[in-house]
């Protein structure tokens, strides 16, 4: 059921396939030791940080692509987007807002981009949800652009077709 917490809905790249897993109890605070992003989202590792509060820490990326990139990472293990519960993400998409908000005006950024990737062929490299917020400048010398594919209107439709159903 969606929007509850009884378990969680997993996608398994090497299956293409969803898979739903029933957590051992709904309050029970889900943390990986061997994963380094719950480690550092639950003070286990110094790091510079921005913002905490009982559900998340946001903290300056070490490797970051503009002055100010930071993560925001949830103190419990969900790998990605298909595991992380929907209260969650939309809890991680306000306190992204804010930090945004707040990131911009100090730092003067002229732009904003939150990227959250999941599995290895979208850029995935550690198995522990995480948004970046990465503040843009003008001629920061970074790109966050993909190339537009030019699909037949018969190709578009099938995607249609798959995706709804119709």
């Amino acid at each position: 059921m969606i929007g509850s917490r009884p378990g969680k809905m997993c996608y398994h790249e090497e299956k293409s396939a969803f898979t739903f897993h029933r957590n051992k109890q709904e309050d029970e605070f889900m943390k990986d030791d061997n994963c380094i992003f719950c480690r550092l989202a639950n003070g286990d590792i110094p790091t510079r940080t921005i913002y905490e509060d009982d559900k998340f820490r946001v903290i300056l990326d070490n490797g970051p692509a503009t002055r100010g990139h930071a993560l925001i990472l949830p103190k419990e293990h969900y790998a990605n987007i298909y595991e992380i519960p929907e209260d969650v993400a939309a809890d991680a998409m306000v306190l992204a807002k804010k930090m945004a908000v707040m990131m911009t005006k100090k730092l003067g950024a002229e732009g904003f981009n939150l990227v959250q990737n999941n599995g290895a062929a979208a850029g995935q490299t550690v198995l522990h949800f995480h948004l970046h917020l990465i503040p843009r400048y003008e001629n920061d010398g970074q790109n966050i652009l993909w190339k537009p594919t030019q699909p037949s209107d018969a190709e578009l439709d099938e995607t249609l077709k798959v995706l709804t159903g119709d």
